[in-house]
């Protein structure tokens, strides 16, 4: 690495990146996904949890005055807005203060937060933690993201981030099984076991705050904003890990893999803006289609999921939460199984597929549903292989995010497309699918379905169209750095 002095800052040459990319899978890597990628399960499981204690702390004697509408409506509208707030201003500080102390800060929040979800004792003070809980868990999805991309190799980021994002769903599983649990009064009582699930999930973000102390600083991010030698450090230690635990050296990166640097502390709103909506506008709208696309069938499907098996089937409100367990197994496997498929394959090839197939499949099931050909177990087997399909496109629209913007707004891109998923599925979705499905009639049902099922396709015709082959290619091949010499 040389180093040159020029008026507007230092000049620094590297292979860094180079270096990152060409490390073979190790131990090291497996601790960057524990300690990183585990918050989503988190998030699945608070999520989760909230929709299904709703009706118990609404009862008399659950130590909270609260409605059951006022949980799933009031309170999940806050967790949302939360979101999106927390998405947007710890983006904005995880490019400038860089990616470690933002997915520290970010997880201390939601811990506080939940951890002060757990002794509500009133109305406001439920509401005001469901506000600060998402508020933390929005910040997370900016700098998480960016940070796995920065330090996975490229042949496996792919797979590694689908995967991650695809965890959510591990975490569905077991709210959905711990709420079981929690709301059997023969086991706790009233006012006891709601409060221990929130006290669960402080708890294991304890867990993985400690393990994230060892997850180091983005080299690529310490590169840029004038930290050359602390990269150089981390980078030469990561390889030291790696060569020990393979018991031979590794192979030198390509000498052409170097790159320039004007070192840079900060770059505006307006290089942000005018980069992601102007220099990469066929990327933008990409991110746009499959952000909403997946957020509309998303919520085409789980904001009627109980109502639907209730209204239709006489499936019992308490025996819902186990269909539902089953269709969250279905939505993890399968980033699980299709992952390594957006490394080999191609991201153009399956993201469009994923989002094709997903719709399709939506739309046949409308149509059964329609003839009055599902029951309860077969209807629930259709949504598994929608979402099958469906989960695998929407941590692609993560992973799609995170890498086809510039270093300098990464965090900022994934932030604002995720606000933007976030804000349709959490405000439009509700307003307009819990309506339809709420109606007891079939036809409002199917039309729901339907909705869902054609935003889903024509995102995934987007992403044929307009899907960048970043697969097995440096994050600096995709976007170039702003801060890269010409």
């Amino acid at each position: 690495m040389t180093t040159a002095e020029a008026e507007t800052g230092r000049t620094v040459t590297s292979n860094i990146p180079a270096r990152l990319d060409r490390l073979p899978w190790s131990r090291w890597h497996w601790t960057i996904v524990i300690g990183l990628g585990t918050v989503w399960i988190l998030d699945g499981l608070e999520v989760t949890v909230v929709g299904n204690i709703a009706g118990r702390l609404s009862e008399p004697g659950s130590g909270l005055p609260i409605s059951s509408g006022q949980v799933t409506g009031m309170a999940a509208a806050l967790y949302v807005a939360g979101a999106c707030a927390g998405a947007l201003f710890w983006g904005r500080l995880t490019d400038k203060w860089g990616r470690k102390k933002l997915f520290m800060i970010t997880l201390a929040v939601y811990l506080a937060a939940t951890a002060l979800t757990a002794i509500s004792f009133s109305t406001w003070w439920f509401f005001a933690f469901r506000f600060l809980t998402g508020f933390g868990i929005g910040g997370e999805y900016a700098a998480i993201n960016s940070a796995i991309d920065e330090l996975i190799p490229a042949q496996y980021r792919g797979r590694v981030d689908l995967m991650i994002n695809g965890s959510f769903w591990l975490g569905a599983v077991g709210g959905s099984l711990l709420s079981i649990v929690a709301l059997d009064t023969s086991v706790f009582a009233k006012d006891v076991g709601w409060r221990l699930t929130f006290a669960l999930g402080a708890v294991l973000a304890l867990v993985i705050l400690l393990v994230r102390r060892h997850v180091p600083e983005s080299p690529r991010w310490l590169l840029i904003h004038g930290r050359d030698e602390e990269a150089e450090r981390i980078v030469s230690s990561i390889e030291e890990r790696v060569e020990a635990e393979r018991g031979e050296s590794l192979p030198p990166p390509s000498p052409d893999a170097e790159l320039t640097i004007h070192q840079r502390r900060s770059v505006t709103f307006v290089e942000i803006g005018r980069t992601v909506f102007s220099k990469y506008r066929r990327r933008a709208v990409l991110g746009f289609a499959l952000f909403i696309g997946q957020a509309f069938l998303y919520n085409a499907i789980t904001f009627g999921f109980g109502a639907i098996l209730t209204t239709f089937y006489d499936v019992p409100t308490g025996s819902t939460g186990y269909y539902f367990a089953v269709i969250a197994i279905g939505n993890f496997m399968g980033p699980l199984l299709l992952g390594k498929l957006f490394d080999t394959v191609g991201r153009r090839v399956m993201i469009s597929s994923t989002y094709l197939l997903s719709g399709l499949f939506l739309f046949g099931t409308a149509w059964l549903f329609d003839r009055g050909a599902l029951d309860a177990a077969t209807l629930t087997a259709c949504w598994c292989v929608v979402l099958f399909f469906a989960s695998a496109g929407a941590s692609s629209a993560y992973l799609t995010v995170s890498e086809i913007f510039p270093m300098e707004t990464r965090a900022m891109s994934i932030a604002f497309f995720y606000a933007l998923g976030t804000a349709a599925g959490g405000i439009s979705g509700p307003l307009l699918f819990a309506d339809l499905t709420g109606t007891g009639r079939v036809g409002d049902t199917v039309l729901a379905f339907q909705i869902g099922a054609a935003l889903m396709c024509a995102a995934g015709l987007v992403a044929a169209v307009l899907a960048v082959k970043a697969e097995r290619r440096s994050l600096e091949d995709i976007a170039r750095p702003l801060t890269a010499a010409a």
